[in-house]
C-alpha cells in the first residue's frame, strides 16, 4: 500500500538527511564502532543543517515546528544506514519535550541553542542498578540546601552518557512521598562530583556512548529544576513516555524494512542446488510473511505519528506500537539471517550488525512485559 505519510518538505528534508549521511556518517561509522563513540563534531554538523531542535522556538536557533515526522524522517535514515551509534534519536525525540515544554525563560535562553546547534549534547537518566523499568525505585536522591539541591546516586545504561552536555536527572527530592517525591534536575558537564564511569561494553550499538554516571555530593542550583515545584517529575515522565516509545517503534519498523529489503536482494542471487535460494517455495513463504507484518505494522506506526502530531497519544497506544514492532523487528531480523545461512553469522553483511543492535529494543523505554502491563490495566481489571 502507498505510504502517504510525509509532504513535499518532508521529502526534501529526507534528501538532505541522506547526503549528510553518506557523506559524514557511513564512510566514518566502523571506526566509531571500534572506538565506542560517536565524535562530537559530527553532532555539530548535524546541528548546521537543521536536524535538532524542530520544536525548539526560532528566537533559541530551532525551526519552531512540532511535526513528528521530521524526527521520523532522522530516526529512518540513521537506521538504514545502520549507523546505531548515532544518539540523535535521543536528544530529539526523548529530549526536546523536557527542554521545550518544562524549561523557564531563562532556561530556554541557556540551553536551547547550544541544544539546537548541536554543541550541548543532552541525556536523561532514569536506570539505575537496582532500578530500570520501575522508576518508583530509583535511590538517587537530590535534597535541598538553601538554593541548591545536594545530588547523590549513581545512574545506568545512560545513552549518549560520555558526550553529555546536559544531563537531566530523575532524583528524590522528597523520599518518603513516593511518585510525589520525584524531581527532575538538569546536572551540566564540569559540575564538582558529577563523575562519568565506564563507556559500557555491549553486544550492539558499539559505537553508541553508554554509560554509568555517577553523583557525589553535587550541588545543583535550584534553577536547574524542571518544572516549577518539586514532585512533578515522575507525572512529567510519564507524560513524555510516548513520545519516546514512538520513536522506538519507528527505529523498529525502519530496521525491520531494511533488513528484509536487503535480504530479498540476497535471495535472488543466492545459489543453492543450482538454482537461487528464492525460487524454494520456504524461502518465498518466510518473506511474504515479514513483509505483510512489517507493512501493516509501518502502518499503524505512521497512524501514531499523525496522533502525535494531534496531540492524541495516549499510553496505551504507544506500549501497543513498541512491543509489537520491536517484537517484530527482532523476528524479522532472525529469520533474515536464516536466510543468509552461515553469511548471516559473518559480520561483513549488514544483517549480522543488524542482529546484534535490535536485541536492546525490547528492552530500553520500557520492556515488552512492562508494556503488556500498561495495556492490560486499561481494561481495568
Amino acid at each position: 500500500m502507498r505510504r502517504d505519510l510525509f509532504d513535499e518538505e518532508h521529502l526534501l528534508f529526507r534528501e538532505t538527511v541522506r547526503e549528510f549521511m553518506a557523506r559524514e556518517v557511513v564512510p566514518h561509522h566502523a571506526q566509531w564502532e571500534k572506538d565506542g563513540i560517536v565524535p562530537r563534531e559530527v553532532w555539530k554538523k548535524a546541528g548546521e543543517l537543521g536536524m535538532f531542535g524542530f520544536s525548539v522556538p526560532e528566537e533559541y536557533g530551532g525551526a519552531g515546528v512540532t511535526d513528528f515526522r521530521y524526527n521520523a524522517v532522522i530516526v529512518e535514515e540513521i537506521i538504514r544506514n545502520g549507523a546505531s551509534g548515532l544518539g540523535f534519536s535521543l536528544h530529539n525525540d526523548v529530549m526536546a519535550p523536557y527542554l521545550v515544554d518544562l524549561t523557564n525563560d531563562e532556561q530556554k535562553q541557556r540551553w536551547l541553542p547550544g541544544f539546537a546547534s548541536g554543541e550541548l549534547i543532552s541525556a536523561i537518566a532514569m536506570s539505575e542498578p537496582g532500578a530500570g523499568s520501575d522508576l518508583q525505585g530509583i535511590r538517587t536522591t537530590a535534597l535541598r540546601e538553601g538554593d541548591h539541591y545536594l545530588v547523590n546516586g549513581q545512574k545506568t545504561f545512560i545513552t549518549n552518557g560520555i558526550n553529555a552536555d546536559l544531563v537531566v536527572v530523575v532524583a528524590k527530592t522528597d523520599p518518603d512521598a513516593g511518585a510525589r517525591g520525584t524531581t527532575l534536575i538538569v546536572v551540566e558537564r564540569g559540575m564538582e562530583g558529577f563523575e562519568r564511569g565506564r563507556n559500557l561494553e555491549k553486544i550492539g550499538m558499539k559505537a553508541q556512548d553508554t554509560a554509568e554516571l555517577f553523583f557525589e555530593n553535587v550541588r545543583v542550583p535550584v534553577a536547574n529544576r524542571l518544572g516549577p515545584r518539586d514532585g512533578e517529575g515522575f507525572f512529567q515522565l510519564m507524560n513524555n513516555l510516548p513520545q519516546e516509545r514512538l520513536s522506538i517503534a519507528v527505529a523498529a519498523v525502519a530496521a525491520a524494512e531494511a533488513v528484509l529489503e536487503e535480504t530479498i536482494e540476497y535471495c535472488k542471487t543466492r545459489q543453492a542446488f543450482g538454482r537461487n535460494i528464492g525460487s524454494f517455495q520456504n524461502t518465498r513463504f518466510v518473506l511474504a510473511e515479514l513483509a505483510t507484518e512489517t507493512e501493516i505494522a509501518r502502518h499503524y506506526v505512521d497512524k501514531c505519528i499523525l496522533a502525535l502530531n494531534a496531540g492524541q497519544l495516549d499510553a496505551v497506544d504507544a506500549a501497543k506500537a513498541k512491543w509489537w514492532t520491536t517484537e517484530l523487528q527482532t523476528k524479522v531480523i532472525d529469520r533474515c539471517l536464516q536466510l543468509h545461512g552461515g553469511y548471516g553469522y559473518m559480520m561483513e553483511y549488514p544483517v549480522a550488525k543488524a542482529w546484534l543492535d535490535s536485541r536492546v529494543q525490547t528492552i530500553y523505554g520500557g520492556t515488552t512485559e512492562i508494556m503488556k502491563e500498561i495495556i492490560g490495566r486499561s481494561f481495568g481489571f
